[in-house]
């Protein structure tokens, strides 16, 4: 997935951990969100730019507005990572009212609004990501994800966004499963032995796909795995945290 063009470095780096001011743990963390995130009983920082303003808005497409919603999809993302749904789509949407421009590149507001049960928005969120990356696979399946609630599995599939070749082996059979039709349990199996990034995103689509099909206790058994491999508990990348999000939404335990 790609973030806009505003500032791809500051962005991505924030995607796979970079930090720099402390932010609380948020107050409504219970035992169980405790338990899910437990990196949040440390300080969490985010990345603020450390360029001066002219280059920083030359960067971001200038002016303040840009920079500011730059900086709200980063306490958006920040948010989302500490399990607060529902706090992260506010600043995404504060990100577009600073930035309209903004909204065909937020691919992480698609990813809460399917959390907060709004599949319509998601797939349109999605569907206007790809229609500026034609190559994301995630965001295709992820748009497929929110139209298979909204009109079912053999619908959804018919409106099927088409993406190019992705070059990791991973989500080419895991895009060849959700728009053909396959088996989780054969993607889980093809990556069981590879790196730890390819098992761990073969968990998570192969679960993501038995919850397409309302197949709820095989989900679980999937995405629990995701969670539970080493780069699902230590990566910082995004979806690592999307997974334990998941469980958090589900109400699953990790342990």
């Amino acid at each position: 997935m790609l973030s806009s063009p505003l500032s791809v470095a500051a962005l991505s780096s924030f995607r796979h951990g970079t930090e720099a001011s402390a932010i609380k743990p948020l107050p409504f963390q219970n035992r169980r969100h405790r338990a899910l995130f437990p990196s949040l009983l440390l300080r969490r920082r985010i990345f603020l730019p450390t360029a001066s303003s002219s280059i920083w808005d030359a960067l971001t497409g200038g002016g303040g507005a840009a920079r500011d919603a730059s900086l709200a999809v980063r306490r958006g993302m920040l948010l989302f990572r500490q399990g607060d749904v529902s706090g992260s789509l506010a600043e995404f949407d504060r990100a577009i009212e600073l930035d309209p421009r903004q909204k065909a590149y937020i691919w992480q507001r698609g990813l809460s609004l399917y959390y907060l049960n709004r599949f319509e928005e998601g797939a349109e969120q999605f569907r206007l990501d790809v229609a500026k990356n034609p190559n994301d696979t995630e965001e295709s399946i992820w748009c497929f994800l929110c139209e298979a609630q909204l009109y079912g599995v053999e619908d959804a599939r018919r409106r099927f966004l088409e993406v190019g070749r992705d070059s990791r082996p991973v989500m080419r059979e895991a895009y060849s499963m959700f728009k053909d039709g396959g088996d989780p349990k054969k993607l889980v199996e093809i990556f069981a032995k590879s790196r730890a990034d390819e098992y761990f995103y073969a968990s998570l689509y192969a679960g993501l796909y038995y919850e397409s099909q309302n197949d709820m206790d095989a989900a679980k058994l999937q995405i629990l795995a995701a969670c539970q491999c080493p780069y699902g508990s230590r990566s910082d990348d995004y979806m690592a945290a999307l997974a334990k999000v998941h469980c958090l939404c589900r109400d699953w335990s990790i342990s």
